[in-house]
């Protein structure tokens, strides 16, 4: 007697053995798949844990002394806070994101195309930046994109160091991604001049201080999109997401997913170095002072040591920089020095400075030709 067949041609009895097997096989991804999830919140549980708390300021608020009086306090302790309410909707944040994945998901041979170029604009590949040589390995196990001030080669601006035009996907392969990257540029541009203004009040400056044509009339403005690889840090082996640095200008506007990796270490000076997360907040800007509005400050206002841990998952963040104009000499306020306390830096102007550091930290182009 023949054994009844399925139009596969295999037995019922074979059939049930191989769904057997195959449930077995779906049982096991889940539950490595839920193993990691564990994982993942039992990391991001331990970085809650040891988060820093940090001021948050609303800047829809009329309270301008409460506004003062919080960011003045954030200076003098960690030189990091929350800024929430910033006009910035969550959706055109979500897009910004969402274009920010799309470039990092190219391959690595069109991105290459895009290579940053001498006015630091374009791509930036993993390792290409050093920011803590002593303790670093390697680089920084992250990639980026530089956005700058849009200046048209025909235009005088455009042979100053940190002006001219930038590199851009073709709109057939990203198209839109230029439109929402100009328009996130002029947005955060109006935050940043929000949030200086409060700077300035708590400096005993007048409120316009930082809206002067030297300063931010005619700022060195830079956007940069990073992605971290889901490639977990090591400190003790010098790998890092991004090595431990303070940022260069006036301050930094930073977003981020909901992944937890950003620390900060009020006491650069410590023995051992204390080092805290700093949690992600949906919709706020996490903002920090620069080595600019230090020196200005006459050290009051701490630009405070940084870095980036990964754990093992990908993340993503938009950092938008604020520098003033090339020309700006930056020297300590009247409001910062007295008798008793003169000033500790000389003045430089913000050109030679971010020149200085650009090259401090980020590879020497000439050795991708190599490649």
């Amino acid at each position: 007697m023949l054994t009844p067949r399925t139009r596969t041609g295999r037995t019922p009895a074979l059939c049930a053995v191989c769904l057997f097997f195959l449930f077995l096989e779906e049982l096991e991804i889940g539950r490595k798949l839920f193993i990691l999830e564990m994982e993942n919140s039992k990391e991001a549980y331990q970085a809650s844990k040891n988060a820093s708390i940090l001021n948050c300021i609303d800047l829809s608020s009329d309270d301008v002394h409460k506004s003062v009086s919080l960011l003045k306090q954030a200076c003098l302790d960690s030189g990091f806070f929350y800024v929430i309410n910033h006009g910035i909707s969550q959706e055109f944040m979500d897009v910004v994101f969402h274009q920010s994945k799309r470039f990092f998901d190219l391959p690595l041979s069109e991105k290459m195309t895009l290579l940053r170029n001498k006015k630091n604009r374009g791509y930036t590949p993993v390792l290409d930046e050093h920011l803590d040589p002593v303790n670093q390995l390697h680089g920084d196990y992250k990639e980026g994109y530089y956005i700058g001030v849009e200046v048209a080669v025909n235009d005088p601006d455009s042979q100053r160091p940190f002006y001219g035009p930038n590199v851009w996907p073709a709109a057939d392969i990203l198209p839109g991604w230029r439109e929402t990257m100009e328009k996130y540029h002029q947005e955060a541009y109006q935050v940043a001049k929000v949030v200086a203004r409060i700077i300035a009040l708590a400096l005993d400056l007048d409120a316009g201080f930082f809206d002067q044509q030297e300063m931010l009339g005619k700022p060195i403005t830079t956007l940069r999109l990073l992605h971290y690889e889901g490639r977990i840090s090591d400190p003790k082996e010098g790998i890092y997401g991004a090595g431990a640095h303070t940022d260069f200008g006036l301050m930094t506007l930073l977003a981020t997913d909901d992944v937890y990796g950003l620390q900060i270490c009020k006491d650069k000076d410590a023995k051992p170095q204390k080092w805290e997360f700093v949690a992600p907040l949906k919709g706020a800007f996490i903002v920090n002072i620069g080595d600019m509005l230090e020196r200005w400050s006459n050290c009051i206002f701490r630009s405070t040591l940084h870095r980036v841990l990964g754990n093992g998952q990908e993340r993503y963040s938009i950092a938008y920089f604020v520098e003033p104009s090339h020309d700006c000499l930056v020297g300590c306020l009247p409001t910062c020095q007295s008798q008793e306390n003169p000033p500790k830096f000389s003045p430089i102007k913000c050109e030679t400075y971010l020149l200085n550091r650009y090259k401090e930290t980020h590879a020497d182009l000439a050795s991708y030709q190599k490649q």
